[in-house]
């Protein structure tokens, strides 16, 4: 029974106990606080509202530099147009074989008309600009009067010139002797050179001459490698040949036309017309003419004269110029035969050389024809046989 009085006594206090923790759990006070004194204080419950510190502001953006404009381009010089360069003129293809003898490379002097030459003043307008002048433009110089060309002129063209072996020029003021060769066919056998490469070919020349004209063609022709030919056609004067037009005919055909009333040569190519004068020949009837005057009086050209012609081609006019020489003995196809030697002057800047065999038992007409050139090409035509054209 003293167990149940001492639990019945302790159950109150226990108890007490338990109130006063929850008390205290209920006032938020700290459970290990120390209490200071034995007195009761009514706490009063107060509600706090915390607020969270804002945050900070952004630092300010920095400020985006504008773009800077592009520096200006340097302005590009226009370009300046240059104009096409006058097209060189394109070197001729070579011809085939230019038989008796090619064109020199001096034309005959031809009298240019003078072209006048005319200043202009130009005057510039500035018009809209609004600014004064400082002083008014001078006038324009007045237009000179152009200048009437002279009228082209052939000038004098020198006529057949021969020279004796002094030096002396012979009177040309009246004609010499002429005699013309009869009428014939020459055949030739033809070798030569031309680039290191040999060939041979044949040529023909006839001549004809009836009622105060005549005619003479020549041809080569070189097996594989096509022809050449050339026509003379004229007068027959006093001084011998006359030519009124020569033919010219390889890849194609070009002519010279012969107007002695006027002393000018006039060319199908287009070519400035050329002064001739009486006694010029052409680069066929030149050969036939040589034969024409020797065979007449032999005896007035010895050895060492020089006789001289304006001779025309298709594409111009020159003055080529004999010398003759003495007689030989030639070896030809056709046989031994005695011919007198006569030799082209070469003009300046001409590399070709040129020899011509005319036979006194022939009446002169040609029997041997030899082209050479300083690159050593050559060509040598010697007589086969002689016949009725």
């Amino acid at each position: 029974m003293p167990e149940m009085h001492l639990r019945q006594r302790a159950l109150p206090a226990l108890t007490a106990v338990v109130l006063g923790v929850h008390a205290l759990a209920l006032l938020g006070l700290p459970l290990w606080s120390q209490v200071s004194a034995p007195h009761t204080e009514v706490a009063a419950m107060q509600t706090r509202a915390l607020s969270l510190p804002e945050p900070p502001a952004p630092p300010p953006a920095a400020p985006v530099p504008a773009p800077k404009a592009p520096a200006p381009k340097p302005q590009q010089p226009r370009p300046k147009v240059q104009r096409p360069a006058p097209a060189a003129p394109t070197a001729p293809a070579p011809e085939p074989l230019d038989t008796p003898i090619r064109e020199t490379v001096e034309p005959l002097p031809m009298a240019a008309a003078q072209e006048p030459a005319a200043s202009e003043a130009s005057e510039t307008a500035d018009a809209g600009s609004g600014a004064t002048p400082a002083t008014p433009p001078a006038p324009p110089a007045p237009k000179p009067e152009p200048e009437t060309p002279p009228t082209p002129s052939a000038g004098p063209a020198q006529d057949m010139a021969i020279t004796s072996p002094d030096g002396t020029p012979l009177a040309s003021d009246a004609p010499v002797p002429v005699q013309l060769p009869d009428p014939a066919r020459l055949s030739f056998a033809v070798t030569g050179q031309a680039k290191r490469f040999n060939y041979s070919a044949n040529a023909e020349l006839v001549w004809r001459h009836a009622n105060g004209q005549y005619q003479a063609s020549q041809e080569v022709s070189l097996f594989l490698l096509g022809s050449r030919s050339q026509t003379s056609e004229g007068r027959i004067t006093d001084r011998g040949l006359e030519p009124s037009r020569f033919n010219d005919k390889a890849r194609k055909e070009q002519s010279a036309q012969l107007a002695f009333d006027q002393n000018l040569a006039r060319f199908s190519t287009g070519a400035p017309d050329a002064p001739i004068a009486p006694g010029a020949q052409d680069r066929l009837s030149v050969f036939l003419q040589l034969s024409a005057l020797l065979a007449a009086a032999p005896q007035r050209y010895p050895a060492g004269t020089q006789i001289s012609f304006i001779t025309v081609s298709a594409r111009r006019a020159d003055r080529w110029t004999f010398r003759v020489g003495e007689t030989e003995t030639l070896d030809l196809p056709s046989g031994s035969t005695q011919a007198l030697r006569l030799d082209k002057i070469a003009a300046a800047g001409d590399d070709q050389q040129a020899s011509l065999w005319l036979a006194p038992s022939m009446q002169y007409l040609p029997v041997r024809i030899r082209l050479a050139q300083d690159n050593g090409d050559f060509a040598d035509l010697q007589l086969k046989s002689r016949q009725a054209p």
